[in-house]
């Protein structure tokens, strides 16, 4: 999003740390030359020269193997939500999705090395930073700048090792620069080991970070003590919750996760005692016209950290909004949308048809060349989701370029609420308070914003019930609002769900093809027109009507509105290529949870074994 940003990060690469762009190299991952080598002198010797470090230490976040694409909307792909690029495995990152991977897949050893690249810049700055002379004796500007910066980094090198945990599980675990080792042939460290590191880190990183309103440098693109804890928050009930062992593929969970829980609860506790830095925006879709609007939400601070994109190029830009998002045509006035991440019939039925996060998270239109600047329907196997929209983009950007700036949020205030919810439901119970909040207080909140305010108090509140109840309250209330967020297989991994969710997505969606169950309320057609370009439907997609006559007339109008394919799309035959090709290989307690180590990095460390199910 901001030019500036990446500009100093591309500087910082370059003159800083220039060397570990051999990280990149598929052989030899944390194989980098000695820090003297490509660390001058004056490099941690000023507060402007280590800020440069910092950012540098951002920058691989951004581009095609970070949150770009691969992290954002590639590898959380497919869950109940929806699918990236609904197919057959390609050998690439369809083989990903279908959960058909191998160490030979293509787009593993590129986030994978990009990752460790994080950490070795984040290594770098943690080593120096507080062993400048400044860091103790400078002014107290100077010495501010430095801790901030001294925070910022151990964030950073907390959330790749997220990444990279969540991803592969038991992995080479290095916390000082690659020039300490005198052998990188690392063993692995038990994931456990590394949270808990991380942990600690993001426990001290909070406490040096300034909150959103006090920091004298980017508060939204940087790290600051909110979204420090909020990641922590996180990080703590992934290490609280079920995981796939490496070695046997069977499903786990270590047997004091109610620490976690706590842990989790006190940061979001914090969170939520001090509104004036963090809150919901009232509007969920302003939410996500200002990530496409190059917006900052200076007055909620919703998006509590989100990574910066920019540049133009593959390396520090996003594909946000070109990969994903509505389909457009290449000659439309809004450029092209190619639409890879397809929402699954099913999630879209899982909304109110008066859930305003609906027409946010999922584009029924699309554009065609035969009328390029006009929305028309799509289909129910080519929903989309929405949160992203190269049409919502300003300035709008034509043609087929395919980087467009967009930011790729790490961390809302939304999560927050039902991260707070999930913690004392589990620790308590859902009508039970913590410091003046009650789990069924923050659900609510979050879902209270999801309606107008009329058609919310004819809801039903949610039943305080049993755990087990809230606890599926809440499961069904986080899809709702994060769809296409990145966050769906993560959390269903930790609850020990994801095959579970996967084979009920499976059966909702062959009963809206064979009109049974819930199919039986969905239209095989849908009838619309276009105001101003707009699409506009003229009767209920939750509801079957007569289409014997095949016109339907526009309101106020005497032409007849356009008829589009809608269930029938899903009819074909006795069998749905979308239906099965839908993570078609996940297999439960097989290791499908995690991803192999590409080939080429097992083959340069002998003391690296490969995850279950990859040998």
């Amino acid at each position: 999003m901001k030019s500036s940003f990446i500009l100093r990060a591309a500087l910082a690469t370059s003159s800083l740390l220039g060397a570990t762009g051999l990280l990149t190299a598929c052989k030899d991952y944390l194989d980098v030359s000695p820090a003297s080598s490509y660390i001058s002198d004056d490099v941690f010797s000023s507060v402007a020269n280590v800020n440069s470090a910092v950012i540098g230490a951002y920058d691989p976040l951004s581009g095609d193997n970070g949150y770009g694409v691969r992290l954002s909307t590639g590898y959380p792909s497919d869950t109940d939500e929806g699918q990236n690029r609904a197919g057959a495995a390609d050998g690439g990152s369809r083989d990903i999705n279908r959960y058909r991977v191998t160490a030979g897949t293509t787009e593993l050893i590129g986030p994978f090395t990009t990752l460790y690249q994080g950490v070795e810049r984040a290594n770098i700055c943690i080593q120096n930073i507080p062993q400048m002379a400044l860091y103790k004796n400078g002014t107290a500007a100077e010495q501010k700048a430095l801790r901030r910066a001294y925070g910022e980094v151990l964030a950073l090198r907390a959330l790749y090792y997220m990444e990279i945990v969540r991803n592969w599980g038991d992995v080479p675990a290095q916390f000082k620069p690659s020039s300490a080792y005198t052998d990188l042939n690392l063993p692995q460290t038990p994931r456990n080991e590394i949270y808990d590191q991380i942990l600690g880190d993001l426990a001290l990183a909070s406490k040096l970070l300034p909150w959103r309103r006090e920091s004298d440098v980017n508060a939204y693109e940087r790290f600051t003590k909110g979204a420090a804890k909020a990641l922590r928050a996180r990080i703590a009930l992934a290490r609280g919750g079920w995981r796939s062992s490496a070695r046997t593929g069977q499903m786990e969970r270590p047997s004091d996760y109610l620490t976690y829980y706590t842990m989790a609860r006190a940061e979001c506790d914090t969170l939520l005692q001090n509104r004036s830095q963090h809150t919901l925006n009232p509007s969920y879709e302003q939410v996500w016209r200002n990530i496409n609007e190059a917006k900052f939400d200076t007055q909620y601070g919703e998006i509590m950290f989100e990574v910066g994109m920019g540049s133009g190029s593959a390396a520090s830009d996003s594909k946000l909004g070109y990969n994903n998002g509505p389909r457009l045509d290449v000659a439309s006035k809004w450029g092209q949308g190619g639409g890879s991440y397809t929402i699954n019939p099913n999630y879209f039925y899982t909304f109110d048809s008066t859930d305003v996060r609906r027409d946010v998270t999922v584009t029924l239109y699309q554009t065609v060349a035969a009328t390029p600047n006009t929305q028309t329907s799509t289909t129910l196997n080519a929903l989309r989701d929405g949160k992203f929209r190269r049409d919502w983009r300003v300035p709008l950007l034509t043609g087929s370029s395919q980087t467009l700036g967009l930011n790729w949020p790490i961390v809302r205030f939304a999560d927050v609420l039902l991260m707070f919810a999930e913690a004392q439901n589990e620790l308590a119970d859902p009508a039970t308070a913590y410091h003046g909040t009650t789990p069924v207080q923050a659900l609510e909140e979050v879902r209270r914003r999801a309606y107008p305010a009329s058609r919310y108090a004819a809801l039903p509140t949610t039943q305080v019930g049993t755990k087990t109840g809230f606890f599926d309250a809440l499961v069904k209330e986080r899809l709702l609002e994060f769809g296409g967020e990145g966050i769906r297989k993560y959390d269903l991994i930790r609850w020990n769900l994801l095959g579970a969710k996967i084979a009920e997505a499976k059966a909702i969606m062959t009963d809206i093809r064979n009109g049974t169950g819930i199919g039986a309320r969905v239209p095989l057609y849908v009838y619309g027109y276009a105001v101003n370009d707009q699409l506009r439907y003229v009767r209920s997609l939750y509801r079957p009507f007569d289409v014997s006559t095949n016109t339907i007339p526009i309101p106020g109008s005497t032409a007849t509105a356009a008829k589009f394919s809608w269930r029938q799309a899903l009819t074909g035959g006795t069998t749905s290529t979308f239906i099965d090709l839908f993570a078609a290989n996940y297999v439960p307690n097989s290791g499908d949870e995690l991803l192999a180590f590409p080939q080429t990095v097992v083959d340069s460390n002998p003391n690296l074994k490969q995850n279950f199910g990859y040998l």
